[in-house]
């Protein structure tokens, strides 16, 4: 795996982004990419990874006994490992592979929800959260007589200990944040949500979703009873995502889905299931992405979190502080770039944000527009809809600047004259 931009200059000057080279869309395609909060760019490396894992180690993964199949087995034991030690998961904690956030956080809703709560409890949902990590808990919500009870925040995303006084009480069982907002980019106290719910002995369901490619997520430090993310949003190939959970949650639950490969043995009334993590892995897993997504652990490491942090605060501040200077343009969420993860979430008075998506995608720009599957929060915050621009450490300094002049035209372009 070849690395380019680890020394110095890459701090220095951050109109120089040697990594750029790594990824093949972004070195051969003039579009400017802020979309990465939705999925990001895949460096080489990972198209390389999943492209060997077919062409090497290409057999059924725990269904043969023949040495290319304990060879593929091999191979996502150790992107298991990868995971475990990315995440820093006790030596008890299990590792599911799954195909994305969403289907993390229903395996947990389905199977520990449906299980463990009942009438009366109280599921603790942030206003804030994405739909993959709202709909599964009314869907429990709903089955189990359980009462859903939002946890809400101020107008910039912050949550303060009076909000989380207001939403948990002795009857909270469960818990369900994003460590940081697809929408504001701001980060949640995950930490001190986990201290209250055990408080109560109430279980905590972090998505990850949006943190994972940017910050250490230390489901110790976090207190976090499951964790989930998706490969996708972290470099890695689509259609692999990963739930983490505490084994000894893990084994009071019952199977998601029910198969091949998840059991030990079977008779004609009844099945013996196999042990966690297989339990959830129903059908041949996606061995091929979960390699892919090691190698984009792997990436993800080398580079380093310090690097990417000081890149996307930089590239943040400048957009932040551009936007700001626009007339009719409003930014959702805090002021200061440092609460934003690389997200800028914005408005354009009297133009709608397809429009504006579209004009800037003329202009060469990919951005997103529409309510970012988190209506509540925008309902919350009385917008309807608005455009995302999101950065990855693999963005520039000429591409914020076209963005920013790409903005500046837009009400000009709609027919206001300005």
């Amino acid at each position: 795996m070849e690395i380019n931009g680890s020394g110095n200059e890459f701090y220095r000057n951050p109109y120089c982004n040697p990594y750029r080279r790594n990824f093949p869309l972004l070195a051969e395609n003039p579009l400017i990419y802020l979309d990465s909060a939705a999925t990001a760019q895949k460096p080489a490396c990972v198209l390389q990874a999943e492209r060997e894992f077919y062409e090497r180690y290409n057999a059924n993964p725990m269904r043969g006994f023949y040495a290319l199949s304990v060879e593929a087995t091999e191979r996502v034991e150790e992107a298991r490992r990868a995971v475990r030690r990315f995440l820093n998961a006790p030596p008890e904690g299990e590792v599911i592979f799954t195909r994305n956030t969403t289907e993390s956080l229903n395996l947990a809703a389905y199977s520990y929800g449906l299980s463990k709560l009942k009438a009366g409890d109280e599921i603790v949902v942030s206003i804030m959260e994405h739909h993959s990590n709202l709909l599964p808990w009314q869907m429990v919500a709903k089955q189990t007589g359980a009462k859903l009870q939002f946890l809400e925040c101020e107008a910039d995303g912050r949550i303060t200990q009076e909000r989380l006084n207001e939403a948990f009480s002795e009857r909270t069982r469960l818990v369900a944040a994003a460590h940081v907002s697809n929408v504001l980019g701001c980060e949640n106290p995950i930490a001190r949500i986990a201290a209250m719910a055990k408080e109560r002995g109430a279980v905590l369901v972090v998505d990850a979703a949006q943190s994972a490619p940017h910050m250490p997520v230390d489901v110790q430090a976090l207190g976090a009873d499951f964790l989930a993310f998706s490969g996708h949003k972290l470099m890695g190939p689509m259609g692999i995502g990963v739930l983490y959970g505490r084994r000894e949650l893990l084994e009071e639950m019952p199977p998601f889905l029910t198969g091949g490969e998840m059991i030990d043995s079977v008779t004609r009334t009844g099945a013996v299931f196999a042990p966690v993590p297989h339990k959830f892995e129903a059908g041949t897993v996606n061995a091929a992405g979960a390699w892919g997504l090691k190698e984009a652990i792997r990436y993800l490491e080398a580079v380093g979190f310090e690097a990417v942090h000081r890149q996307e605060l930089a590239l943040t501040a400048t957009a932040l502080e551009g936007l700001g200077r626009i007339p009719h343009v409003r930014v959702l969420g805090s002021e200061k770039p440092e609460e934003h993860c690389g997200i800028l979430t914005f408005t354009v008075d009297g133009v709608h944000p397809h429009d504006v998506s579209a004009i800037l995608d003329a202009d060469g720009i990919a951005v997103r527009a529409g309510n970012h599957c988190a209506q509540p929060l925008f309902d919350f915050l009385k917008v309807n809809a608005a455009t995302r621009a999101s950065i990855y450490f693999y963005n520039t300094q000429e591409e914020i600047a076209a963005f920013l002049k790409s903005v500046a035209g837009i009400r000009r372009k709609m027919g206001y004259g300005e």
